[in-house]
């Protein structure tokens, strides 16, 4: 990637006719809120417009690094929370300290505005979070006879009595790539993923508390779970959804994808979908995976101007609300009743889960780490029956000459 790190890029805004060209990942992003973000920047700023172009989650980071650094780069650009280092640190993006109080200043999400900053600069804001949560089928965990578990080794049981209970149906569905949802296991055992030490990262998912969480999901993966070996968490809530699997660890806002479909109809377990945060090891709330995005300005923008005018709709109250009321966890704190208001059944959960969030090692080459598929491959591995003792050692080589590159 190219570019420069300062206010201004390598463009200059013209009176009119400017096209600002934003990127948005998946689907996450309601159309309602794509709706108002257009129409609101095309009123304010007569005579420009303002596209959408959708990405994949699969393959963004080298897309990214490519785009930013052409002649062609788009204006705006989302990327993951554990994406935006790389982003941060090369250049890529302009600065956005100069407007940072417009966009929210201490109201931002601090974990994001960790995530999104290098050396002391915002250079991507928060965009929205969204803390991980468990549903469940509440008639098939009854069948089964099994309660809404208070320890993880409970959520572990239960997920392989369930299976067995109920014949053609996921205890608990994990696919094989959905390392997202693997994570609290290491976590909650005492694990980490790496750990900085000195100037070196120290990959530690061979550690002894590391591989008691790898067995756990092992034992999910082959004994609970029906979803392919090698798929991953997209659109998890289908099989839920269609009564396939009883229980299902995913983003809050997977709520709406669940209990409606997608002309909005009321699905097959919009009665008789529950919810509980992740359990920890010795109880209470465990430590999830913050997922979420931050959103920037390309360094090599052609109409920087344009493009902060744009980003400070993105962070605006009225567009943050819109996501809060499809489910997700808006940028500013300040509006995290909006998300309350929305789902008032899952607030409890979705504020205890968010509060025990944690993120993965905060380096630089960490996307690449994501980008080459490690951890991917690792629990594939893992879900085929493989070693795990083997397969994580292999995994710490790989994360370390990635990190330490």
């Amino acid at each position: 990637m190219a570019g420069n790190g300062c206010a201004g890029g390598s463009g200059s805004d013209t009176d009119g006719d400017a096209e600002i060209r934003v990127w948005l990942v998946g689907t996450d992003t309601p159309q309602d809120a794509r709706d108002y973000l257009t129409k609101t920047f095309e009123d304010e700023n007569p005579g420009s417009t303002l596209v959408i172009e959708e990405q994949q989650w699969t393959g963004l980071v080298d897309k990214l690094t490519t785009s930013l650094s052409s002649s062609d780069s788009p204006d705006i650009v989302e990327m993951g929370n554990t994406q935006a280092a790389a982003f941060t640190s090369s250049g890529a993006l302009l600065s956005l300290d100069d407007i940072v109080d417009d966009l929210g200043g201490d109201d931002l999400l601090p974990g994001f505005v960790e995530a999104g900053t290098w050396d002391g600069t915002l250079y991507a804001a928060p965009y929205y979070s969204g803390a991980r949560v468990v549903f469940y089928n509440t008639s098939m965990y009854e069948q089964a006879g099994v309660a809404v578990p208070t320890t993880l080794d409970e959520y572990v049981t239960n997920g392989v009595t369930l299976a067995g209970a109920l014949p053609g149906v996921s205890g608990v569905s994990f696919p094989g790539k959905d390392w997202y949802n693997a994570l609290p296991f290491i976590w909650e055992n005492g694990g980490e993923v790496a750990v900085q030490d000195g100037e070196e990262w120290d990959a530690q998912l061979s550690s002894d508390a590391s591989l008691a969480g790898l067995a756990q999901v092992q034992q999910l993966m082959t004994e609970a779970s029906l979803a392919p070996k090698d798929g991953d968490e997209t659109e998890g809530w289908v099989p839920f959804a269609a009564e396939e699997s009883a229980t299902y660890s995913a983003p809050s806002w997977a709520w709406w994808s669940i209990i409606a479909d997608e002309d909005k109809q009321p699905t097959a377990v919009a009665e008789t979908t529950g919810y509980f945060a992740l359990p920890g090891a010795d109880g209470g709330a465990a430590q999830v995976f913050a997922g979420g995005s931050n959103v920037g300005i390309a360094a090599k923008s052609a109409h920087p101007d344009l493009a902060r005018k744009a980003l400070e709709i993105m962070l605006s109250d009225d567009y943050q609300t819109i996501l809060a009321e499809a489910g997700l966890v808006p940028a500013k704190t300040s509006l995290a009743d909006k998300v309350a208001a929305a789902t008032p059944e899952l607030a409890a959960v979705i504020a205890d889960a968010a509060t025990h969030a944690k993120l993965t090692p905060a380096s630089p080459n960490w996307a690449d780490v994501e980008a080459q598929g490690i951890m991917q491959d690792l629990f594939v591995n893992i879900a085929n029956g493989g070693d795990i003792a083997e397969l994580a050692a292999a995994a710490d080589e790989q994360i370390e000459a990635i990190l330490n590159g």
